[in-house]
């Protein structure tokens, strides 16, 4: 594609190592986490199956999804930030990566509402056949999420088959004007509907919610929901808040803002923060998280234990041996 290109050549070219590592942190601090948090939660849901479960657990494969993917994004920015793969997993990549990124915030709010409804109306809440609700919940925010995001798919289409943004190597980078009159008002449409409203959605459950324990729960009970917030909030407001911000601007200019791609670096991060979200979304993952290291440990330890022992076996035997030709050579 064409383009337009001052938009991306003013901040990719020899900040491709940053993006490197960022993306590798975020795969090896995020993919032994969220495997651990997909085991916990699994567990929890074939042990005693919680509705929030369920949005906890889609929003685990969410993270752990742009986590399979992100070695695309590692071998694109190693490359250069030029797009040395099939051009056909160009596309497919960049869906992935935006339609994860939008699932936190909808599944975020949708925990959100969860957690109020239980504090704020028990009785009715309780009454309710909410594994089925939020099973359906679930399969809508992954529509709405992938709807959207299937925009990289037309931009994709709407641009001339003879400038595609693999004929100048890169991937998702670069558009036509014509691809940016179908793009950036798509863009401000999402910003509004994924991000703007789950926030506002998050921020007014969570604040009743914190008012209604402030009344009558337990101190620990109230640090915990503490916790649950602000893990929350850090990841609208510092992941999502910037990378959307740039949406708004990027329809005002006309064009994708320069600086635009070191905010969606932020939005990579979120699959880092997430398992503090689940952390603190209850006690019972809190323990079972701690059970699940403790046995990590413990199945850890006997292997060390075996490897030291057959290291001192071996070096009795060494000295066993040595003992008996100093013998013989006596």
């Amino acid at each position: 594609m064409t383009m337009n290109a001052t938009s991306s050549q003013t901040f990719f070219p020899g900040h491709h190592w940053l993006y490197f590592s960022v993306y590798l942190f975020t795969f090896l601090v995020g993919l032994p986490l969220n495997l651990m948090s997909l085991v916990i939660f699994v567990d929890k849901l074939r042990r005693h199956p919680v509705a929030v479960d369920v949005l906890l657990l889609n929003l685990t494969l969410s993270d752990l999804l742009l986590l399979f993917f992100l070695p695309f994004r590692m071998v694109e920015a190693a490359n250069g930030m030029l797009w040395p793969l099939p051009s056909m997993l160009c596309p497919l990549s960049g869906f992935l990566f935006f339609t994860t990124i939008y699932l936190t915030s909808l599944f975020l709010a949708a925990v959100s509402i969860e957690r109020f409804l239980g504090v704020a109306y028990p009785l009715w809440y309780k009454s309710w056949p909410r594994l089925r609700q939020t099973s359906l919940i679930s399969g809508i925010c992954w529509l709405l999420a992938a709807g959207h995001c299937s925009v990289v798919y037309v931009t994709e289409l709407s641009g001339d088959p003879i400038k595609k943004s693999h004929a100048n190597g890169t991937c998702y980078l670069e558009f036509e004007e014509s691809q940016l009159k179908v793009l950036l008002p798509v863009r401000l449409e999402m910003a509004v509907v994924l991000f703007v409203v789950p926030l506002l959605i998050t921020i007014y459950c969570y604040s009743r919610l914190l008012w209604i324990l402030s009344r009558s729960s337990s101190h620990h009970r109230r640090r915990r929901v503490a916790g649950l917030v602000t893990a929350t909030l850090l990841n609208f407001l510092v992941c999502f808040g910037p990378y959307n911000v740039s949406h708004v601007v990027g329809f005002v200019q006309g064009k994708s803002p320069a600086w635009r791609g070191f905010v969606l670096l932020l939005s990579t991060l979120n699959s880092c923060i997430d398992p503090l979200v689940y952390y603190f979304s209850s006690s019972g993952f809190q323990a079972e998280f701690q059970g699940l290291l403790k046995r990590m440990a413990g199945a850890w330890s006997p292997c060390r234990l075996k490897q030291n022992m057959e290291l001192e076996v071996r070096q009795k035997d060494e000295s066993q041996l040595q003992e008996s030709s100093k013998v013989e050579n006596w």
